[in-house]
């Protein structure tokens, strides 16, 4: 019913920039946070950015100051724009939306992933 669709993931040199992106489409009312997780292979699922639906931001440490988010509430994405990249950026990044499914609960979902692989 509801879906996250990708784009923007590849190859790229590092120091160069990305800009991924992340559709929601489905039946959907409102969408509360978005953001984008990361999972480079032997590692855990780590959050790398999140946006609320007022635009308040939060960053892994390790990004900060390289990687923007942002939102387009009326088109329900989110984007990622990952500038100065560096070979331990190198992930499988996934799209998350918190979408309300009745008035008490929230539901995750979930992007199928894509792969981010910066070269040295």
């Amino acid at each position: 019913q509801v879906q996250l669709v990708e784009s923007g993931g590849g190859l790229v040199q590092a120091g160069g920039s990305l800009r991924l992106s992340c559709a929601a489409s489905g039946i959907i009312f409102s969408i509360n946070a978005m953001g984008w997780y990361r999972q480079a292979p032997g590692k855990q699922r780590d959050l790398v950015a999140s946006i609320t639906r007022g635009g308040e931001t939060t960053y892994a440490d390790s990004v900060k100051g390289r990687f923007t988010i942002s939102r387009d509430n009326a088109k329900n994405t989110v984007y990622l724009q990952m500038n100065s990249l560096k070979p331990e950026d190198t992930a499988v990044y996934y799209c998350n939306a918190v979408i309300p499914t009745t008035l008490w609960r929230m539901s995750d979902y979930w992007g199928q992933g894509t792969q981010v692989t910066v070269s040295s």
